[in-house]
């Protein structure tokens, strides 16, 4: 175990978290979370919906979904190439980016003109595009990234600065709409479709039994545990998650079934109090502990956790590179993510089929809403359970050790 940590501490986990801080992962993890506002705004007609159907005279709020859920895809591809060019330090041509990469989204989508009217597949600028505008942004944010040393003007020109800026950038975006030209119009390439059915097979991956344990234990427990950021694993889990509720969305319109789990409206079910179902350890710590320090980390964490923010209790008990606590967590991140999966699968809870973004609120009032069922909030409650079973010997092994080191240090001081 010792050379397990030791390898883990002084390999691993820098090579991960060196891997979050790369221009290209980290201008994803942006753009994705830029997005979230809108997304929580589409989470309101959900609210709304739920309303409706006990009112019938209610209004039709899914226009608020379709707006900003619904547009994903096409904020995505002006946020990419728009986050990477910032961390590319040329922030003087990030809107110019950010814009050639929306003109570059629509042209592989291909829109069909019809006397005068252009006609686009809605689902391609929602969720279902997701991965084509992912593609798209990278893209163009790499093209525009490789042209960011050429400048057409010295620096001590007469010209003003944004003059020069629409010089610079005229090479990258016309190339990069050539490239959209050449495709698209003279080969005649779906390139929507190429690259949505080349990437299938790894989103298939994802929303398979395997996919949903193995991503959700490494993101929101194992390397979580070693102090490496969830946002790690951020672009695959959305990718993932966005597109199956999307998906999930379009059978629910269709009058067929969604089958998709791997969503964002069941997996944040799992994480009660956070990543790793911490919230029944804050209980223990506020309220079972005999180490006063322990009481007192309880009583600052208890709030926090109600709202699933475990940072303070993860960092400050602490759990990460703490043996006897990151063994509950990941067996935790194991067992929950298996339940949850089982449970879904069998029908014994409904899989979502509308959007509720909304994390923050307590895991049994999110349960109902996400799934729509009071099963929802019995499944939440069975998680609490099972993870407050997974917690309690690790929690008074610990509380155990605690004590005696405070009381050891009291004995010593005392003489």
């Amino acid at each position: 175990m010792d050379q397990f940590m030791t390898w883990m501490t002084e390999r691993f986990a820098p090579r991960m978290n060196r891997l979050a801080r790369n221009a290209y992962v980290a201008a994803l993890q942006d753009a994705i979370l830029t997005t979230m506002p809108l997304i929580f705004i589409g989470t309101f007609a959900t609210i709304m919906d739920v309303v409706r159907e006990l009112v019938p005279s209610w209004p039709d709020f899914s226009a608020f979904n379709t707006y900003t859920f619904g547009l994903l895809s096409l904020f995505l591809a002006f946020l990419i190439p728009y986050s990477l060019m910032e961390k590319k330090k040329q922030k003087q041509t990030r809107r110019q980016a950010g814009l050639a990469g929306i003109a570059f989204f629509m042209m592989i989508i291909s829109p069909e003109f019809t006397d005068g009217n252009i006609v686009v597949k809605f689902s391609a600028l929602g969720a279902g595009g997701m991965i084509a505008a992912i593609v798209a942004g990278v893209f163009v944010g790499f093209v525009m990234s490789s042209f960011g040393k050429l400048h057409l003007f010295k620096e001590d020109s007469a010209l003003p600065d944004f003059v020069t800026v629409w010089f610079d950038t005229l090479i990258p975006i016309s190339l990069i709409i050539v490239v959209g030209w050449v495709l698209v119009t003279l080969m005649g390439w779906n390139i929507f479709d190429m690259i949505t059915n080349f990437f299938m097979p790894l989103v298939s991956l994802g929303e398979s039994f395997g996919g949903f344990v193995i991503l959700n234990f490494l993101s929101m427990a194992f390397l979580y545990s070693f102090g490496i950021s969830t946002w790690v694993l951020y672009p695959i889990l959305s990718v993932v998650a966005l597109s199956g509720i999307a998906a999930n969305m379009d059978a629910a319109a269709a009058g067929m079934a969604a089958v998709n789990i791997h969503v964002y409206e069941v997996t944040w079910i799992m994480t009660i109090g956070g990543g790793g179902a911490t919230f029944a350890l804050a209980i223990m710590l506020c309220f079972l502990s005999k180490s006063h320090r322990l009481i007192m980390m309880g009583k600052t964490v208890i709030g926090p956790s109600i709202f699933n923010i475990n940072e303070p209790l993860v960092y400050g008990t602490p759990i990460t590179f703490n043996p006897i606590l990151m063994i509950p967590m990941w067996i935790a991140g194991l067992v929950c993510p298996i339940i949850t999966w089982v449970t879904f699968y069998f029908g014994l809870v409904p899989i979502p089929t509308r959007v509720f973004e909304m994390w923050y609120l307590p895991k049994f009032i999110f349960a109902y809403f996400s799934t729509g069922s009071i099963r929802g909030t019995v499944l939440a409650v069975v998680l609490f359970a099972v993870s407050w079973l997974i917690y309690y010997p690790f929690f008074k092994v610990y509380d155990k050790q605690v004590y005696e080191e405070e009381q050891a240090a009291l004995k010593q001081e005392s003489e």
